[in-house]
């Protein structure tokens, strides 16, 4: 394994891991972030020593392969274990060798444990003393894990050659201790945005009802299986000579029952016999309520997640319909409304402002001049200004989308903003006599509304889209400000103004 760098802090020792939280649960994978975790507010490192010796990075390349190794052996646990519980009364060879195997694996995990760092739940920082490391680690789920790994059954079959005990059989089911790495899997693979997260919920809740179900038919046939009338139990009574039959027949047979259960079909042709078989129905069925009930939840939840924006969408829709009906505005008026309001709608599904907005105001600056510096330049209004007025005037701006048909400023309107078109195409239209009139267009990197923004009167002309433009909008007073911090700026903007509108 690689050696991770280490920094101390104060008394502390501490280690630079990829970030970490004790349960290996919380990581957010897919983003290419520096792997170290976050200092505490006001923390200062002071010289770095050389790195301890033997530890594991718990997000290193060979530990992950290791873990998904293991993952895979749980699954094989968790499947098999039920299944030799109920239905092998005697202990075959080739299930007997496999689970030694498997045991030997999670052996070899204890005593990696041991070498993995960890972090404080109090102080969030990495701790990589291997006194502490094996402290903490046989303070919690070292004994867990350590009756889930030995190997009853092999001692069993030491003693009493094939046949072995209930008492034994239960200590045996320690094995599904091991079930807690699948429940950290699902966590880190919900956070993992290289996954869809929807399919990862739903891959969660199905494994959890086969689960349940496969236990609970397990568990319902050691119950027949152990009762000492065969004809007197669930499955008994259907087929009485049901320890003849195959073992793939049995448990297909158990599935089905529980199945059934579960879902609360219930033909009838499998039903309790006793009153063993009656409290375990009871528990079973009251355990389903439950099961049912986090089914439903998680899929309301996944569904109302999906669906909630294109629900919102419609409302508003109706909602501006019902205002323009109500108050009679015209029918372009309603157009331009509808039409921003879909607009809004994609731009919002693209979800970039929203990433902008997260973002550090340097980092959202450099975003902007790599975006929509040339343009900014390549206005006729600022031609000839210093590349830093520029790149003031950029990191000032907002980019805004447009409809077709939509009016970006109407004429005789307060200067507020100015605009320019990034891309997409206007109309220039003006009033005379009561009669609209096309003045001219706007073209790609033309400037919206400058005359009544420089001069300070109101705007001479309207500005409506023909296409879906993209446009960059700057407020006047922020506009001013910086003109009167670049006076020889400020001076060529009034130049080039005066020159285009002589």
């Amino acid at each position: 394994m690689a050696r991770p760098s280490r920094a101390r802090t104060g008394s502390r020792v501490t280690r630079c891991f990829p970030c970490y939280d004790g349960d290996r649960s919380g990581e957010f994978s897919g983003c290419n972030v520096p792997n170290d975790l976050l200092p505490s507010l006001g923390a200062t490192a002071a010289a770095q020593p050389t790195a301890g010796r033997y530890l594991v990075s718990p997000y290193g390349r060979r530990y992950r392969v290791w873990e998904t190794f293991l993952i895979l052996l749980v699954v094989y646990s968790a499947w098999i274990c039920p299944l030799e519980f109920a239905f092998l009364r005697h202990l075959p060879r080739a299930p007997f060798v496999v689970d030694d195997v498997v045991n030997g694996f999670f052996a070899v995990d204890i005593l990696l444990t041991f070498f993995v760092p960890y972090v404080d739940n109090r102080s969030y920082l990495v701790v990589d003393d291997p006194k502490k490391i094996a402290l903490r680690y046989l303070s919690t789920w070292f004994i867990f894990d350590v009756c889930s790994t030995v190997p009853f059954r092999s001692i069993t079959h030491l003693f009493t050659r094939h046949e072995h005990s209930l008492g034994l059989k239960f200590l045996n089911v320690l094995r599904l201790w091991r079930l807690r790495r699948v429940s950290s899997l699902f966590a880190r693979l919900e956070k993992d945005i290289r996954f869809n997260y929807a399919v990862i919920r739903c891959t969660k809740l199905i494994s959890v009802t086969l689960f349940a179900v496969h236990c609970a038919g397990c568990i319902n046939y050691l119950i027949a299986d152990r009762y000492p009338d065969p004809s007197r139990t669930w499955i008994g009574a259907a087929h009485p000579d049901f320890r003849e039959d195959g073992l793939w027949v049995r448990y297909v047979t158990c599935l089905y029952w529980s199945i059934t259960t579960m879902t609360t079909t219930g033909y009838g042709d499998l039903h309790a016999q006793n009153a063993r078989e009656m409290l375990f129905g009871i528990s079973y069925m009251l355990f389903n309520l439950w099961l049912t009930a986090y089914l439903i939840g998680n899929m309301t939840n996944l569904v109302v997640h999906s669906t909630s924006r294109t629900r919102d969408f419609r409302d508003m829709v109706q909602a501006a319909t019902e205002f323009a009906a109500r108050n009679q505005l015209p029918r372009q008026i309603e157009e331009q409304m509808l039409n921003h309001i879909c607009l809004r709608f994609k731009a919002e599904g693209l979800k970039q402002q929203d990433t902008l907005d997260i973002l550090p105001k340097a980092m959202r600056s450099s975003i902007s001049l790599y975006l929509f510096f040339p343009v900014v330049q390549g206005a006729y209004l600022f031609r000839g200004v210093s590349p830093s007025f520029i790149q003031q005037l950029v990191t000032e701006m907002v980019a805004e989308y447009f409809a077709p048909k939509e009016d970006i400023i109407l004429q005789n309107e307060y200067p507020s903003d100015l605009h320019l078109l990034v891309t997409g195409e206007v109309d220039i239209v003006a009033f005379l006599d009561g009669t609209e009139q096309v003045y001219g267009k706007a073209t790609e990197g033309g400037l919206l509304g400058e005359i009544g923004v420089l001069c300070n009167k109101p705007q001479p002309f309207t500005f409506r889209t023909t296409k879906l433009s993209q446009v960059l909008r700057i407020s006047r007073p922020k506009l001013m400000d910086i003109i009167q911090e670049n006076a020889e700026d400020g001076e060529i903007i009034r130049i080039n103004l005066e020159q285009v509108n002589v």
